[in-house]
């Protein structure tokens, strides 16, 4: 259980349960592994199965494109500009977290051997994509979140390509263990932003990835557009006889932008 502080100051308890979860598949995973390569030598009955697991039903909430818009203003006149950029990657590329503030390097963003690309990594997954940034006509497919990615690159030789944003620009999240960073700092500076800018206190950092994913949805996307944009390989069989390709993904994003400025809302 975690002990937090709710919006009226109260100390509340909340289950980590997908934290755990992760946690006692990957030390199922781990043992089977072992049991496999070192026959006899384990016990033949894996501690960490038949645990009864139980799945978190709580909903995360999703994001609004107006929320998104609203949440970026706010960050930048509190000089958060990072978060305000990592936002709208979130909801472009449809990022988790991990990936945005403990992967994305400035290496991954335009290369000097592929500069109309950026290289997206799941860290979830283990794959890594190489994502188009103009059409076949050499229109930007992104042009906020480009123009915002180009500056920060400008003064930038290496390194997380989003640092926090006083001080001595250290990364976002720390590092308790190697491979388990930690946002807690992250996630309390993006909900002094979100009660700053009047918005829904239980919107949190990954409502604008949830929100991403609604819009293409809202879009109406393809199956198959929408797996070559979010990156996922489960809707059902399609990911076996589906290649992912880089023009559906410069499809689908032009789809997108096209249903955006249809509902009014023009670039910022």
């Amino acid at each position: 259980m975690l002990k937090v502080k709710d919006s009226a100051g109260n100390i509340v308890e909340r289950e980590r349960r997908t934290t755990v979860n992760h946690a006692m598949k990957s030390c199922r995973r781990a043992w089977n592994v072992c049991a496999r390569r070192n026959p006899g030598r384990l016990p033949i009955v894996n501690p960490f199965a038949r645990m009864g697991l139980r799945s978190s039903d709580r909903e995360t909430p999703t994001a609004t494109y107006e929320e998104l818009v609203a949440f970026r203003i706010k960050a930048g006149e509190m000089n958060l500009h990072s978060l305000a950029t990592a936002s709208l990657i979130a909801w472009e590329w449809l990022q988790r977290e991990t990936d945005i503030f403990a992967t994305f390097d400035a290496s991954h963003y335009r290369p000097k051997d592929r500069p109309d690309l950026v290289c997206v990594i799941d860290e979830k997954t283990g794959s890594e994509s190489w994502i188009p940034l103009f059409d076949e006509i050499g229109v930007p497919l992104y042009p906020e979140l480009m123009a915002e990615l180009d500056a920060i690159k400008r003064e930038r030789i290496g390194g997380l390509m989003l640092v926090r944003d006083w001080g001595n620009r250290g990364p976002w999240p720390t590092w308790p263990k190697p491979d388990m960073p930690d946002f807690t700092h992250m996630s309390r500076k993006v909900k002094e932003v979100v009660r700053a800018a009047g918005l829904r206190d239980e919107l949190s950092f990954t409502s604008f990835r949830h929100g991403g994913l609604t819009e293409t949805g809202d879009a109406e996307l393809t199956d198959r557009e929408i797996l070559a944009q979010s990156r996922h390989t489960t809707v059902k069989v399609l990911p076996r006889y589906v290649k992912r390709t880089q023009k559906q993904i410069a499809t689908g994003t032009k789809k997108r932008r096209a249903a955006r400025t249809k509902g009014g809302h023009l670039s910022e």
